[in-house]
């Protein structure tokens, strides 16, 4: 790891404190998974809705044999509802 050095402001400094004693984590720790989500893009835990998304692919059934075929019309079908 490489040592770096910012400056907070007193209330973001007492607000990471607090936050990392909840989470039982040290401030630097939570410093880094804010710098993770900011490199991951500007959506918070997408990563992860991500990885959840992967991992309910073809979990489910709709019961429809021509789904893939007929999306589109059950698609449209569904948003008129």
């Amino acid at each position: 790891m490489i040592r770096t050095q910012v400056q907070l402001t007193e209330e973001q400094y007492h607000a990471l404190k607090k936050m990392a004693a909840v989470k039982k984590i040290s401030m630097a720790e939570l410093i880094r998974l804010g710098v993770d989500q900011v490199l991951a893009g500007s959506n918070p835990g997408q990563k992860e809705r991500i990885q959840r998304a992967i991992k309910a692919a073809g979990r489910f059934r709709s019961g429809v044999k021509d789904l893939s075929r007929n999306h589109d019309a059950y698609l449209t079908e569904a948003f008129a509802e």
